[in-house]
């Protein structure tokens, strides 16, 4: 396909100028490292030397950390932490990346989302996941949480330009929770953008959503084995949500964006050849996309500078972010 680069960097160079609302399940990837020293004697299990603890935003957070770097903290979460030792490293972290947390509703009946790694190093350059520990509280927000939550929903859309509805189906995003939220930011002419792994058809009246080629087949039904499949998928998510554009997400074989009028656009991957780790790269399609369309980038653009995107952050470990800058780069070599 042909890029105009120069409308690619004139539209990066925009996304600092815009300002994001993330609503969804905000997580934090709590990542334990250790030095394997010995087998205990009381189990056949590794002895790790703890080294250190790191904090990691994951989850919905992690597309607002991805947001937060790009728009220099121009960015709102609300959603629920539990009242724990983990909100509060949660809300720190959230501090630590410039990111607003005015919006948060803490609720004690519930746990704040909260996936430990443990990572045990056998020599200076190997380092394995050896077991992940979550604490999340799955059911649906009680009705006086999710009241909370709407209230403090409708307060902060007027003050953002756009909306990412991030749903990790971890009971934040109810039923009322994302009717409300787009029917308020569909009132104050802002755009919104769903990042869901199921129930596709449950988001009417959006901008766009950036689903995964596995979601997308779970959605529609069917499985996506050619660019006709794509084709037919998009449309029908179109249809069922009447959305203005679909990004379908394809792994290492790119992104398929289709709009309205039959209007469809294939766009490989930049980069194959240095994938690290592809954590997290998901939430960085849909961070800097949702960026890129509020900044006035057509879906296609916005989908190439998401693209670009996840190039940079997949040559890294764990949830990873980038830069204006950074991407400025990599458009330069494309």
């Amino acid at each position: 396909m042909n890029i105009d680069k120069e409308k690619l960097v004139k539209y990066i160079k925009r996304l600092s100028e815009v300002k994001i609302l993330v609503v969804g399940d905000l997580a934090m990837d709590e990542m334990v490292y250790g030095d394997a020293e010995r087998i205990s004697r009381e189990a056949p299990v590794l002895i790790l030397q703890h080294t250190h603890t790191k904090p990691i935003l994951g989850g919905a957070s992690n597309a607002a950390h991805n947001v937060a770097t790009l728009n220099n903290g121009k960015v709102s979460v609300t959603g629920v932490f539990g009242e724990d030792y983990q909100a509060d490293q949660l809300e720190q972290a959230f501090k630590d990346a410039n990111i607003s947390t005015e919006y948060v509703i803490r609720d004690k009946s519930r746990k704040t989302i909260t996936k430990t790694r443990i990572l045990g190093s056998i020599t200076t350059s190997i380092t394995q996941q050896i077991v992940r520990i979550d604490r999340q509280t799955n059911a649906p927000l009680c009705a006086e949480t999710e009241e909370k939550l709407i209230k403090n929903i409708e307060k902060a859309i007027p003050e953002h330009d756009a909306v990412i509805l991030s749903n990790y189906h971890i009971g934040t995003l109810t039923d009322k929770v994302i009717e409300k939220t787009i029917e308020l930011a569909n009132k104050y002419g802002k755009k919104v953008i769903v990042d869901a792994q199921r129930d596709l058809s449950r988001y009417k009246n959006i901008t766009s959503m950036t689903p995964n080629l596995p979601d997308t087949q779970k959605s529609v039904g069917f499985e996506l084995k050619t660019e006709e499949d794509l084709k037919q998928a998009g449309d029908k998510l179109l249809s069922q949500t009447n959305a203005e554009a679909v990004l379908i997400t394809c792994g290492a074989d790119g992104m398929f964006v289709t709009e309205k009028n039959n209007k469809y656009t294939k766009i490989p991957v930049f980069n194959k050849s240095e994938v690290f780790d592809v954590t997290g790269a998901g939430d960085t399609v849909t961070a800097v996309y949702s960026l890129a369309l509020t900044a006035g980038a057509d879906p296609v653009y916005a989908a190439i500078i998401g693209n670009v995107a996840a190039s940079i952050v997949v040559r890294q470990w764990g949830c990873a972010t980038t830069t204006v800058d950074d991407l400025l780069s990599a458009v330069e070599k494309l």
